[in-house]
């Protein structure tokens, strides 16, 4: 069981634009030395405008999702890392379900319909989609 499912997050209760911020911070982090992120990175990632970046982080910041001062780098907070992590739990559970359960071979669609859907599926499905995989999976 990992940390998000003992402290009983629920993914679903963030706005899912929170949640698009949050995954893309959280990926572009886990590739940078300190885990700290630029808003032109964020920008470029979802291919919206550094203004509206910085207004999406001074909501993320008010919410304790990040660690952020303007015209700074960004890092998740531990709230808001437990939250990416939970997405990204997510969303391999959903590309393997696709993959090797419906057997979609085109990895576009795969992570087309991932990214559409994992924002939406609660700890409970979580729970229940990793036991369905491990057993039809064994």
């Amino acid at each position: 069981m990992t940390k998000s499912d003992k402290e009983g997050l629920e993914i679903t209760e963030l706005p899912e634009s929170y949640q698009r911020y949050i995954d893309v911070i959280y990926d572009i982090s886990k590739k940078k030395k300190g885990g700290w992120v630029q808003n032109k990175e964020i920008a470029d990632k979802l291919r919206v405008e550094p203004a509206s970046v910085s207004g999406m982080l001074e909501k993320l910041k008010n919410n304790d999702l990040i660690k952020w001062e303007p015209r700074k780098a960004i890092r998740l907070s531990e709230k808001g890392k437990q939250y990416a992590i939970q997405l990204d739990e997510i969303h391999s559970l959903l590309r393997t379900f696709f993959k090797e359960v419906l057997n979609i071979k085109d990895a576009r669609v795969i992570e087309s319909v991932t990214h559409e859907i994992e924002h939406y599926i609660t700890q409970k499905v979580k729970t229940s989609l990793k036991l369905f995989l491990s057993k039809y999976l064994d």
